[in-house]
């Protein structure tokens, strides 16, 4: 086994709003860096089939408002099963024995199909689709089109010689979850994002500082250009986005929170670079957050893995 990983972020902007030809993109970009000799791709939170960028923008707030439920129910629409409508990734995956992560829309089936969960999505070299992390908690004006999770998708993935685990955006300034993650070993962290240099400069360190760890922080792209005439009220969408709504800020910072890559901005890449565990393990001799550096009969952290369902059918 090697130390060295060859990983690479997939910085795009998603075909807005349209879930398969941003799944077709996501396809392109995903053997674009199989190509590369990578063993790992990242693409942004909330790509397929984008962030609701609408709401922050278009008095998102007002209640029964028809405007509002009008973009909705296609972003309900547009949103993804993962059962569904990620095969095509996962036969690349396998193909190329590469492990991709990416964040999606999730229409719950489990939850009765019409409430959207911000979710990561990890498939593995083997084609298996894993669980989805839904966020657990939505920020600010998310909460009007995004619901709870749960901890069901809480885990890490072996990723020689790296564990991975990842987090949605907000979600990595909690504690709690990042220590969940810790417990389980995690030493590579990957942590999605819509698109804003603002957001990934300073946590992306910070995360890499306490973990001792790689941090890949994974952001997308949203123009004004990027509004097609196929979206509900495009033209009055264009009058009020910025012209740069996210522009990227796609980074990795290595254990000792120098940047591997430093922030990258206004232009769709793929970020190429090569991470060595052994930098891991010598960062972790005189702090390992959840190993010698812990006191778990003090401190500990209680996790409920269960996916929460509204209905459990009993079977006597």
């Amino acid at each position: 086994m090697t130390d060295k990983l060859r990983v690479a972020i997939a910085q795009i902007a998603p075909v807005w709003l349209d879930r398969d030809r941003t799944l077709a993109k996501m396809l392109d970009w995903s053997l674009r860096a199989a190509d590369a000799g990578v063993r790992l791709v990242v693409f942004g939170e909330a790509l397929v089939p984008g962030y609701p960028w609408w709401v922050e923008h278009t008095d998102g707030a007002r209640f029964d408002d028809p405007r509002q439920k009008t973009l909705f129910a296609h972003y309900a629409d547009q949103a993804c099963e993962p059962e569904h409508h990620f095969g095509e990734l996962a036969e690349l995956a396998q193909q190329q024995d590469l492990t991709i992560v990416f964040g999606c829309m999730e229409r719950a089936v489990d939850r009765g199909g019409h409430s959207l969960y911000c979710s990561l999505v990890t498939i593995l070299p083997n084609g298996l689709i894993q669980p989805t992390h839904r966020k657990l908690m939505p920020t600010h004006e998310e909460r009007l089109v995004w619901a709870q999770g749960d901890g069901h998708g809480l885990r890490v993935h072996k990723l020689q010689p790296f564990t991975m685990g990842g987090l949605n955006c907000w979600e990595n300034w909690m504690p709690l979850p990042r220590a969940a993650l810790h417990a389980q070993g995690e030493d590579l962290h990957v942590a999605l994002w819509p698109g804003n240099r603002r957001n990934t400069e300073e946590i992306t360190r910070f995360l890499a500082r306490e973990g001792r760890s790689y941090v890949i922080s994974a952001a997308a792209l949203m123009r004004r250009e990027d509004i097609a005439d196929g979206v509900p009220f495009a033209a009055e969408l264009r009058a009020a986005l910025p012209e740069v709504a996210g522009n990227g800020g796609s980074c990795i910072a290595g254990p000792d929170t120098r940047w591997v890559i430093e922030p990258v901005t206004e232009r769709e890449d793929l970020l190429l670079a090569e991470l060595d565990h052994a930098f891991v393990r010598r960062e972790r001799h005189n702090f390992d957050v959840s190993g010698h550096y812990a006191r778990p009969e003090i401190l500990s952290v209680q996790l409920d893995p269960t996916r929460h369902r509204t209905l459990w059918l009993r079977r006597d």
